[in-house]
Order: structure tokens, then sequence, then C-alpha cells
């Protein structure tokens, strides 16, 4: 078995980073094309606020109202997406420093890992 080294580490997360990078600029650019052409002559009325829809606050709308090819939902992905991508980074890198058997590095990535997704689901940043 090959030795999992420090290079190939940096090799993977920054293919994570771009990958989840691209990515999410292309659903973005794809629901904002989707949104342009549902949408783009509109006429805005400025003296009534709508809001945002409810599938965009919700994620169990949100999905559906994407497959039906809304596009600020479709953009909402994408941002959620973007957004994920760092937070994948902090797993790869527990991943890569387990591989290296560098067990304190594996413990402040998980450590790391979990006040980010602890911070996501109360909403409190602090």
């Amino acid at each position: 078995m090959k030795k999992f080294k420090d290079t190939d580490m940096q090799a993977l997360l920054g293919k994570v980073l771009r990958t989840g990078t691209i990515l999410s600029i292309g659903i973005v650019l794809f629901g904002g094309v989707i949104f342009l052409y549902r949408h783009g002559n509109s006429i805005v009325n400025y003296g009534r606020f709508t809001g945002i829809p409810d599938f965009v606050h919700y994620t169990k709308q949100l999905i559906p109202a994407a497959l039906a090819f809304k596009g600020q939902a479709i953009i909402q992905i994408g941002i959620i997406l973007l957004i994920g991508t760092p937070i994948m980074r902090v797993l790869f890198s527990a991943i890569g420093f387990a591989l290296e058997r560098d067990y304190f590095y594996v413990f402040i990535s998980l450590l790391v890992f979990f006040i980010i997704v602890m911070s996501l689901i109360s909403g409190y940043s602090g």
C-alpha cells in the first residue's frame, strides 16, 4: 500500500475546493438562465414587497422546486453547495490526517467540523 503524503492531501483538498466551486458556479448560472428566461420580461413593482418564495426557505420544498426548474430554487442549491464546499474541505482534511496517522490534527479537524455543523443547525454564529 502506498503511503499517503502531505502533497497528496494538498492535491486532494485543492480538487475538492475546485470541483465544488466550479460545480456551484455552474448550478447558479444554470438557475440564473432559467430564472431570466421565465421572469426576464416581468415588470417589477417596487411599491409592493412580495418577499422570497417559501420553497427557497424550506429544504423539503427546495428539491421539488428545483426539479420543477424554478430558477430561484436552482440558484439556492448552488449557493448551498458553495457554502458546503469549505465544510467538505474540513472533513476531507480529517480523512487525510487519519491516513497520515496524525491523530491530533484529526481531532482538531473533527472539532472544527462539529462546531460548523452545530452552528448551522442552531443558527448561532457566535
